[in-house]
């Protein structure tokens, strides 16, 4: 198989695993941004501008649904890394973009990680002390949460990018696979030997 990114390997999939994995392998990361859109940039602004919501209620409520998209995140995440890594051992793809995919999913799992090993714990004292009725004062913890944020979807965006181009490559692949097997010389004997028996 060639290296170069722009060759279509004959042999990309080699397994109905393979070819499944990479079919499934773009539809993860897109759930995974799907989420943090409708969540981070969609929910959370609206949320205070709920009719009778307090920031307590507000917190509290915004706490549990961070805690549990981020449960869903570190799921998809678990489940992207494991379907690429059965691309990777049944299908001969292209390195090169298995590679750019492989290096996007670790940018985006490590600034998952960041907002929940990180922020998410400092974010969560803040709340516990607003809903107390104290005072933290003043940080820049959510700018930074939300720059996290936008660094995901970056990263996520570059992953579904690299997925679907394999899925591509895989498909053409697959394509050319089948055509070569039903222009090969044992499939152009069977015409010919059934026509000879006929005679």
């Amino acid at each position: 198989m060639t290296n170069s990114p722009d060759a279509v390997s004959v042999e990309v999939v080699r397994s109905h695993a393979g070819l499944r994995a990479v079919a499934v392998l773009p539809w993860l990361p897109t759930l995974w941004l799907g989420m943090i859109l409708a969540i981070s940039f969609v929910e959370a602004p609206l949320k205070f501008q709920a009719p009778g919501i307090t920031i307590p209620l507000g917190l509290g409520i915004g706490r549990l649904v961070f805690t549990a998209l981020n449960i869903v995140e570190i799921a998809l995440a678990l489940a992207t890394v494991v379907t690429l890594l059965i691309a990777r051992r049944t299908s001969a793809v292209h390195e090169s973009r298995a590679g750019g995919l492989t290096w996007s999913l670790v940018a985006t799992v490590g600034v998952l990680l960041l907002k929940v090993v990180w922020v998410r714990p400092l974010l969560n004292a803040r709340s516990d002390v607003i809903v107390a009725g104290g005072d933290p004062g003043p940080s820049l913890l959510h700018s930074a949460y939300v720059v996290l944020e936008c660094l995901q979807v970056a990263a996520l965006i570059v992953v579904i990018v690299f997925a679907v181009r394999l899925l591509l490559d895989a498909a053409r692949a697959h394509a050319l696979t089948a055509r070569d097997t039903n222009s090969s010389p044992t499939a152009d004997a069977a015409p010919r030997d059934r026509e000879e028996t006929t005679r």
